[in-house]
């Protein structure tokens, strides 16, 4: 689990539940979806999109949404792994698993000891991908600051510009936590020296280095872009979910025209580049 639900971070009772399901066989996973009725699109479909951009995100809302929404990520074991590598694809997973993460439930110890192995194996390689926008002395905390900071300018999001700030107040003890093991280890192995409290670079990061993570964000912003596309197909109801969502942190109210409903992906363009322009500087209160 993660998100705003597990952070506390302005949810509504609108707001999904946000989890990462890891499955041995898509077709499988989707096959029993269907069967219980609860999957509301074809398997062939859903089996074919988990290898385009993956994950897919589907909606599981039992008794017709009457206790809440959950918003899953659906992966398998072999793109966990490889959206928590060293040099992934894109940012999409990284980005929220470097983050706090509840463990709700794994079918054995051997499933768990291997989740929790991985998630700690990523964020031990932060710096890696950090390093070219670190400037001065920094602590594990003032790290996953800048990391968010990072995170959010490499996706389309409709929260306000302030959302970043939000989220690392809300788990500042975890970055100081989660995030100190791979300073130390960095500082023993000569790439960072201690000042006090705290560590700067032994030296700055290459050109190179910066430019292969410039461009690697600037290529995850248009896949994660593109994956809002893909969402519409396997994500029900996903507009207004968006919607919801866009009020949430906007504070505003929206109002969809009749076109905007029936043909978003013709009509729902100008009203969306208008909200991601005019968002607010700051996070709107509940």
């Amino acid at each position: 689990m993660y998100g705003s639900r597990l952070l506390k971070t302005n949810p509504d009772r609108h707001s999904a539940l946000d989890f990462v399901v890891i499955v041995d066989d898509y077709r499988a996973f989707y096959r029993g979806l269907s069967g219980r009725e609860v999957l509301h699109r074809p398997v062939t479909l859903m089996t074919t999109m988990a290898t385009a951009l993956p994950p897919n995100v589907i909606a599981f809302a039992p008794d017709e949404g009457q206790r809440g929404i959950a918003k899953c990520l659906v992966l398998d074991s072999r793109h966990f792994e490889a959206g928590l590598a060293p040099k992934p694809r894109d940012h999409f997973l990284l980005g929220r698993m470097v983050q706090r993460v509840g463990v709700v439930w794994t079918r054995g110890a051997a499933d768990d000891g291997w989740v929790r192995r991985t998630l700690a194996d990523a964020r031990a390689r932060v710096l890696d991908w950090m390093a070219p926008y670190m400037e001065g002395p920094f602590d594990a905390a003032e790290l996953g600051r800048r990391l968010l900071e990072v995170c959010y300018r490499g996706e389309l999001r409709p929260e306000s510009r302030g959302r970043a700030t939000a989220i690392f107040e809300a788990q500042e003890d975890h970055f100081r936590e989660a995030l100190a093991p791979g300073l130390v280890e960095a500082a023993a192995g000569g790439r960072l020296v201690r000042e006090g409290h705290r560590y700067r670079l032994a030296e700055r990061a290459t050109d190179s280095e910066s430019r292969y993570w410039a461009s690697h964000f600037r290529r995850s912003k248009v896949r994660a872009t593109l994956r809002w596309l893909k969402h519409m197909m396997t994500f029900a109801n996903w507009l207004p979910y968006v919607v919801r969502k866009v009020e949430r942190h906007t504070g505003r109210t929206i109002r969809l025209t009749f076109l905007e409903r029936k043909l978003p992906l013709l009509f729902l363009w100008p009203r969306a580049v208008y909200v991601l322009v005019t968002r607010p500087r700051k996070e709107i209160g509940s």
